[in-house]
């Protein structure tokens, strides 16, 4: 039988856990965070540039951290695997992901989704951007955009494009400029980036638009003449490009921009502590020199712009693919 005074020491001993471990508030959870290590989906097989840019990231916020940041990749299905595995992930800031254009902007109006793409994340923001060139043979006799639309518009021409994926953030890239110069080029299909570089440098299709990264170094060399960069004001990684928008095309932009994302319901507080944190580690100047070798350029974008910034992307290349009749077989 319990004493009155044995039943208050078993009732104080009781309440004794919960006074030794008082329960977080979200502020300190978010300036404790990460307390483990957290994982980064890339939904793009390891050697992409994509990949490479995320690895760099990990690396710093490793380092800044202390906990591990750890990149999974997840590839297939146009990126869709890894936003599906995140979209059903834990809301708690330990499941990330790597996304591009690709995926969250242009894949929705293309491939029936198993999630929605409207609601299915919280943006910490944009962290990357490539972008991307148009050139033409160094045998080309256009050696201005102005002289290529010239060209291309001449009655009989027989001028092509290379196309390395139906869908694909260079396709869609090349059927904007298409439309805004009111031109229909035929389609040549590659089976990679790389083969459709190569060729235009064979001079089997009159031009191509591909990613920085793989065309600077042919560019410098003298192999393809660049007409055109696509970014909206001229870009670091090459100051010497004139942009689309500089050439009579005033509302063009297309760049193979990266962001960072985590599953629907993350408290604010974790998504504004992975800001601050992703947004140091990518504007370090060791980071910086680290993208530079990369044509790429890191990208400020606070969480609270992401939901106007997505919501535009869609609608512009939701627009391109109905309006070029693009499918995905």
């Amino acid at each position: 039988m319990f004493t009155r005074r044995a039943l208050g020491r078993a009732t104080l001993a009781l309440s004794l856990p919960s006074l030794a471990a008082p329960r977080l508030t979200a502020a300190q959870e978010s300036a404790s965070f990460p307390a483990h290590a957290v994982t980064m989906v890339v939904p793009w097989a390891a050697g992409g540039s994509t990949d490479a840019v995320a690895r760099i990231l990990a690396a710093r916020l490793t380092q800044d951290t202390g906990r591990s940041f750890v990149i999974d990749n997840r590839a297939g299905a146009n990126g869709t695997i890894g936003f599906s595995s995140v979209a059903r992930a834990r809301p708690d800031g330990y499941t990330l992901l790597v996304g591009t254009i690709s995926t969250y902007a242009m894949a929705p109006h293309l491939y029936s989704l198993p999630y929605d793409h409207e609601q299915a994340f919280a943006g910490i923001g944009l962290i990357a951007a490539q972008p991307m060139i148009l050139v033409v043979p160094k045998t080309s006799p256009a050696r201005s955009l102005a002289e290529f639309v010239a060209l291309a518009r001449q009655p009989g021409s027989t001028m092509t494009y290379a196309n390395s994926g139906t869908g694909s953030s260079t396709h869609l890239a090349t059927e904007l400029f298409l439309q805004a110069a009111g031109l229909r080029l035929g389609d040549v299909g590659y089976r990679s980036g790389a083969q459709a570089v190569q060729g235009t440098l064979q001079g089997e299709v009159s031009m191509v638009i591909q990613a920085a990264s793989g065309l600077l170094p042919l560019i410098q060399a003298g192999e393809l003449r660049p007409l055109a960069i696509s970014s909206a004001g001229r870009s670091a990684v090459a100051p010497e490009i004139p942009t689309f928008r500089e050439q009579g095309f005033p509302d063009y932009e297309a760049v193979e921009h990266i962001a960072l994302l985590a599953p629907a319901g993350t408290p604010p507080e974790i998504v504004s502590r992975l800001h601050a944190l992703t947004r140091a580690a990518m504007t370090a100047p060791e980071t910086r020199e680290r993208l530079a070798a990369l044509a790429v350029t890191p990208e400020t974008q606070t969480p609270a712009e992401w939901p106007a910034y997505h919501a535009a992307e869609n609608a512009k290349w939701r627009a391109v693919i109905r309006s070029r009749n693009i499918t995905v077989q």
